[in-house]
């Protein structure tokens, strides 16, 4: 098992863990820049959380105290949601139980035709990487569907997402029919579309073009959740 890293930001008490897997990859380079910026932007008004996963029994657990008149079940301890970029929240008071993303991340790289085309190879069918977004797109809404806002990003790469490719669809279908390329983070249709941000294209998302998506999203969420619970609600670092 891969021993894990702590990327330490020394403001606003933020703690970054990554495996060392993951500690070099864009995504997580463009999240730093985010944490710094929320940092400059709010000072000690917040404190920022980053977690690589969020467990299916703490989710659970918000649920039932959100809606204790619903049964929710899980299996085991050990499930957990896996973003690539985790989870970046905002802390709530000491007796607060539950959690205020203002950033989740994934990233997914689909298509080899391409390379196989290039080395005289055959096409082969498309993969199925962004199907398994799907798991991970129901935890999260239902995790956050007592919230109007839903912040996730996925940023899509690849030749399998080039202009006439029907994988296009699957990824507007997990949209929830939004568009692609757009940023959605206010439910929309009183509540019930609660999309999140799909962001493909055939080339890769460079650190920078992620940074300002990932920016905008994790700025916006803090307001939302100033404005919802207002600002003292929220623990302040010291």
């Amino acid at each position: 098992m891969a021993r894990k890293h702590q990327l330490r930001v020394q403001r606003a008490g933020t703690v970054i863990n990554v495996t060392s897997k993951k500690q070099e990859t864009d995504i997580i380079k463009a999240l730093q820049q985010v944490v710094d910026y929320i940092s400059d932007k709010f000072g000690k008004r917040v404190v920022l959380v980053h977690e690589p996963q969020w467990y299916l029994k703490d989710i659970v657990a918000e649920l039932r105290k959100i809606y204790p008149e619903v049964e929710f079940h899980y299996h085991f301890d050990s499930s957990s949601i896996r973003p690539d970029g985790g989870i970046l929240y905002i802390r709530g008071k000491a007796d607060d139980a539950l959690t205020y993303p203002i950033l989740i991340a994934e990233v997914k790289n689909q298509g080899t035709n391409d390379l196989r085309t290039a080395e005289g190879l055959p096409r082969q069918a498309r993969g199925n990487a962004i199907e398994r977004l799907g798991k991970n797109l129901i935890g999260l809404r239902i995790a956050l569907m007592h919230e109007c806002i839903f912040p996730f990003v996925c940023f899509g790469y690849g030749c399998d997402f080039e202009a006439g490719s029907s994988i296009l669809d699957r990824v507007t279908t997990m949209a929830m029919f939004g568009k692609l390329n757009t940023t959605y983070l206010y439910n929309e249709g009183n509540g019930r579309f609660n999309r999140g941000s799909f962001y493909f294209r055939p080339e890769p998302w460079s650190v920078e073009e992620m940074t300002e998506i990932m920016k905008d999203i994790a700025e916006r969420s803090v307001l939302y959740y100033f404005s919802k619970y207002r600002e003292e609600h929220f623990q302040s670092s010291d």
